[in-house]
């Protein structure tokens, strides 16, 4: 069994990337034996009863069979299908069910039931709707019709969403899971904690940079917090920080590289395909709220360190920057690559990361120690199967969604719906839109989650007036922060057993931490500027306000400042303060570094007196 998945694993690795740049294969055919190595691939490692000795029970080989049967007759049939004009024959229409109800079950496995509630809902709507009253009803629609336009059609689950998870994502999976081969995770680190060790509270701060660095490429806060929180979590309670401290520091940091260009988790790239915009234009609405992110976070950790008066690290145990610099510069190649291709030269997204795994087995080769051997490449390959499962699955769920919504046009009747609870007004619509994608968000990686509101909850905003860039960075930032919210809050629980606290308590803590994240959401949907829309001078000045107000709000949740304790009316002044220079303007820049200011001379007088 396990030659088998190591072997399903190298060949979808291999498939995708002969497809991607050596052997043009048609689209519907890419897309198809995808999601059918996924199919088999998924229902090989998560059974429906897992023996002891490994092996699998008669009944859990039934969808492995069914999945390569239904895979090869539409790679087989595929012209007769594409180009019968939804008029399928009887055996057509069963294979279109069969592909749904396996996409479904493929979603239920790897995903959980979220997301399988909202796609099964997606395919009963054209079935049934014509039996509901008023506005959410529809004329009706038959099986036949159904099936031709969800489960065998570019509309349904072979729609944008899978087709960005063949051409390019399994790609990017397979890039970070061959540089963590390499031991580019410990490289990251090491480089972090030689960046930050001297600082007060150094190694929190080595866990933001590096989980910053780690988390854009593993796509999954998760396992960011498993391969940094190792090293991290144990050096942060060492020099003085309690255990739940030392978790929310991990979590918030781990969860925010999600969020941090220039891979997002791959999200970036997807975004890009489902806007149809360029790589670039993602990259620029991003980065601004991610750098507002990582300051919240930074400070918060800074203030923290102050009011325990915890200590930087030995200068004995914080090795040389530029001598860890230079020592893996290999590792920072392939990033390089990736970066300049697709920014300067505007390769394909494709293109572009076919070249960095490429350099990386270059540059990688001259290193004994980081140098991919086979055995390397086959756990990378099987690392970025298992890894694509969960991001396909929500790619193929997704498209089920999003064909059941042009099918019925059931956009409009929401939109017309949520008109009616909110009475139009933008800021209970945004409200309402964020504990939609939080909830929707919960225990779902990064891409995933962002594909599941990508179909969900941003049409909404878009239809609102939003722009679709806003509308997206709006829902795909709370996704991404449902790894730290309560009740799931699955970075937390991932961090609590290395940590040794509770996870409620690690969760609570990451809100604090990171609260001024839940806030930039809603500031750069009514201030574009803050997604880099606007004249670089006044980008510029909405950029250094926000910092400055991120950073007064991260002093009032921790209740220190740069000197002294923080009395409650000073905390509250000091918030609303950073509030208003979050929102560009002149008068909102002055009225905030008023109270700022305020509040910073009372906390130099207070030290001074004492």
């Amino acid at each position: 069994m396990k030659h088998l998945i190591s072997g399903i694993c190298v060949a979808l690795v291999l498939f995708h990337t002969a497809t991607a740049g050596i052997i043009l294969v048609p689209e519907f055919i890419q897309r198809t034996v995808h999601i059918t190595l996924v199919l088999v691939l998924a229902f090989l490692l998560r059974p429906f009863v897992k023996r002891v000795d490994g092996r699998l029970s008669f009944f859990s080989w039934i969808p492995v069979v069914i999945s390569v049967l239904t895979g090869l007759y539409i790679v087989v049939f595929n012209n007769d299908i594409m180009f019968s004009q939804g008029m399928l024959s009887m055996e057509m229409i069963v294979i279109g069910w069969v592909m749904i109800l396996l996409v479904l079950e493929l979603t239920r496995r790897v995903t959980g039931w979220v997301l399988t509630l909202i796609a099964a809902v997606a395919v009963l709507y054209p079935l049934f709707g014509k039996y509901l009253p008023g506005l959410i009803g529809h004329r009706g629609y038959t099986m036949g019709r159904i099936s031709s336009t969800l489960g065998l059609s570019l509309e349904g689950i072979f729609g944008a969403p899978l087709g960005a998870s063949a051409e390019f994502v399994v790609l990017f999976i397979f890039l970070a899971a061959l540089l963590n081969q390499c031991g580019m995770g410990q490289y990251l680190l090491k480089l972090a904690l030689s960046m930050t060790g001297r600082l007060t509270g150094g190694p929190a701060k080595t866990a933001v940079i590096a989980s910053a660095l780690f988390g854009s490429i593993s796509g999954s806060s998760v396992a960011n917090v498993a391969g940094t929180g190792t090293f991290t979590i144990p050096m942060m309670k060492k020099q003085g920080f309690p255990a739940h401290i030392a978790g929310a520091v991990e979590s918030v940091a781990s969860t925010g590289g999600q969020i941090m260009p220039p891979i997002m988790g791959a999200a970036a790239f997807i975004m890009a395909q489902i806007l149809n915009v360029s790589y670039v234009d993602v990259v620029k609405a991003a980065i601004i709220p991610a750098l507002l992110y990582f300051t919240s976070v930074f400070m918060s950790i800074h203030f923290h360190a102050l009011r325990l008066n915890i200590k930087p690290l030995d200068a004995s145990d914080v090795p040389s920057f530029w001598k860890t610099l230079k020592e893996g510069w290999h590792y920072l190649v392939p990033l390089v690559v990736l970066i300049v291709l697709m920014v300067v030269v505007r390769y394909t997204v494709t293109l572009s990361v076919l070249w960095s795994i490429a350099a990386t087995f270059i540059v990688t080769w001259f290193n004994r120690e980081s140098r991919i051997t086979w055995s390397k490449f086959v756990k990378a390959c099987v690392d970025a199967g298992e890894n694509v499962l969960t991001v396909a699955a929500a790619c193929a769920a997704a498209g089920l969604v999003i064909g059941s919504i042009n099918l019925t046009g059931i956009g409009f009747k929401l939109f017309s719906l949520i008109m009616g609870l909110t009475g139009g007004i933008m800021i209970l619509v945004l409200i309402y839109t964020m504990f939609g994608s939080i909830v929707m968000g919960m225990g779902v990686p990064t891409t995933a989650a962002y594909i599941v509101v990508a179909v969900t909850c941003a049409p909404v905003l878009v239809d609102f007036g939003l722009s679709p860039m806003a509308a997206h960075m709006f829902v795909f930032y709370f996704a991404i922060l449902s790894a730290i919210t309560p009740p799931v809050a699955l970075a937390a629980y991932a961090a609590a057993g290395l940590a040794g606290a509770r996870p409620m308590k690690i969760a609570w803590a990451s809100v604090g931490l990171g609260i001024s994240a839940f806030l930039v959401p809603f500031i750069f949907v009514y201030s574009p500027q803050l997604l880099g829309e606007g004249a670089p001078l006044r980008v510029l000045l909405a950029c250094v306000t926000a910092i400055v107000g991120v950073t007064a709000i991260s002093a009032a949740s921790i209740g220190f400042f740069f000197m002294a304790p923080l009395k409650w009316l000073e905390r509250i002044l000091l918030a609303g303060g950073g509030l208003i220079l979050i929102i560009p303007g002149i008068l909102t820049d002055m009225i905030g570094l008023g109270l700022v200011s305020i509040v910073l001379f009372l906390n130099y007088v207070r030290k001074k007196s004492s």
